[in-house]
């Protein structure tokens, strides 16, 4: 179970540093996916998008260095602190009554993996 715990947390790394780099380069055609309609225009706007690019980023990059300099327990406690992100997106999503496929198909799934592989990490490590 360990191999396929790694292998989902590493999957969850790389999925949110490609989503983060993909706000970085294209942060219109993003937040499209994002569940909220796209902020209004303006020249900044798209300064302001990235800068969830550079979270999610850092979010990916927290969850490698555990996942290379720690050991499986704290890679599932970082997983389930980092899970409150997509529960929280999903929340917010929800109370601006924006896409609930959205909400739920991709925030809700994702807390979910988070949480299922947390668990199963943190498990693996006993």
């Amino acid at each position: 179970m360990h191999g396929f715990s790694f292998g989902l947390a590493l999957f969850l790394a790389l999925a949110i540093l490609a989503i983060g780099t993909h706000y970085l380069v294209r942060p219109l055609a993003a937040t499209r996916s994002f569940g909220l309609p796209l902020p209004e225009s303006g020249a900044n706007i798209a300064w302001w998008l990235r800068l969830k690019g550079v979270r999610d980023i850092a979010s990916g990059l927290v969850v490698l260095a555990f996942m290379v300099w720690g050991t499986p327990l704290w890679v599932g406690v970082v997983l389930l602190v980092e899970a409150v992100i997509p529960v929280g997106d999903m929340l917010l999503i929800l109370a601006a009554k924006g896409s609930t496929k959205s909400a739920f198909g991709m925030h809700g799934a994702t807390a979910a993996l988070m949480v299922f592989t947390a668990i199963s990490m943190m498990m693996g490590a006993r």
